[in-house]
């Protein structure tokens, strides 16, 4: 490279990188798990026609961990298990987040869930983490990398759960945020701390990267919940405010009933109800919300992340190419369209 590449570029040749690699790990599977993974990352139909191809813009995790080599020096080579094994630990997740919160559509297609039955998207989910972790078995730096992967999916695990206890409508700022680091945060450090081992850096650089992918999740998670809620589900590929349907307790719903004012008072009794909201009372939440400054809140969080994330990425001393890339990334991450 001579030149740091705009976002679209990165995230088309991880995709040209990373995808085959990706399908390749999944068709190990056994025929029928294989054929409903396939269902999920729409390579296939349920009736095995019509293959899809990846979607680019979702690659962010990956291209992180190609990334995060190079900027210690590394060839993005070495780091493509890695990059496998984090997007198919991202897909296990989606898997059983969407029964969780059974949410009908995912990027726009049925969710697996409804498509084919909870029983399937379970044990796809199921099978999709332990194909990550093959993934790492079978390259070097085994030893490194597989119990960086294993921490990893046990906090993704203890986020969910987080996140389902917030759904019982805990107003807890602090708890929210909690599951923000746990659900998504913990992830995208992994994938930077990944790439920065296979590059073969030092703990303390390697830990430097590791928290540029903490902090970028943070953000990540402060924008996705804002896509919840005022985002186009032609853009997201998801119910208009699910998340405010269900009453999940998203970061600026809690930072908006953490206040003492009249509509934060309105919004928890809203979420009080024991059924999930109607369109009627959806609008009315994010009315609220917006008018508590929440929103407003919720955005300055995700830029003083992104913030916080290039000050750990100046102090890993990157490659300068890579870590113009990763800001890249990073900037993209909050401001993703609504």
């Amino acid at each position: 490279m001579t030149g740091a590449r705009d976002c679209p570029t990165i995230l088309a040749h991880t995709a040209t990188t990373v995808g085959p690699l990706l399908r390749s790990r999944v068709c190990r599977l056994p025929r029928r798990i294989r054929h409903v993974c396939g269902v999920h990352f729409g390579w296939w139909t349920e009736h095995g026609t019509a293959p899809d191809t990846l979607d680019t813009r979702k690659l962010i995790r990956p291209a992180l961990t190609l990334l995060a080599c190079q900027a210690v020096g590394g060839a993005a080579r070495d780091a493509r298990p890695a990059a496998v094994a984090v997007e198919l630990v991202h897909n296990a997740g989606l898997l059983h987040d969407d029964i969780i919160d059974q949410d009908p559509l995912r990027r726009g297609r049925p969710a697996l869930w409804a498509a084919q039955g909870v029983p399937a998207a379970i044990l796809a989910g199921d099978a999709l983490f332990f194909a990550a972790v093959q993934a790492l078995v079978d390259a070097p730096g085994a030893d490194r990398s597989v119990p960086v992967l294993l921490n990893t999916v046990q906090g993704l695990i203890e986020g969910e759960y987080r996140d389902v206890l917030l759904e019982t409508g805990d107003d807890r700022e602090h708890e929210a945020l909690r599951v923000a680091v746990a659900k998504t945060a913990v992830l995208l450090a992994c994938a930077c701390e990944l790439g920065a081992a296979a590059g073969g850096a030092a703990p303390a650089r390697a830990g430097h990267l590791r928290a540029f992918g903490h902090h970028l999740g943070i953000a990540f998670q402060c924008a996705d919940d804002l896509l919840g809620i005022w985002g186009d589900p032609r853009t997201t590929g998801k119910p208009a405010r699910s998340d405010l349907r269900h009453r999940k307790v998203s970061l600026p719903v809690a930072a908006a009933m953490a206040q003492d004012s009249a509509q934060a008072r309105q919004l928890r009794e809203l979420y009080r109800a024991g059924a999930p909201l109607g369109d009627d009372d959806c609008a009315r939440a994010a009315d609220l919300i917006e008018r508590t400054g929440a929103r407003e809140a919720t955005e300055r969080r995700a830029l003083g992340h992104v913030t916080d994330a290039l000050r750990h990425l100046d102090s890993a001393e990157p490659d300068p190419v890579p870590a113009a890339e990763l800001a890249a990334l990073a900037h993209l991450v909050v401001h993703r369209d609504r």
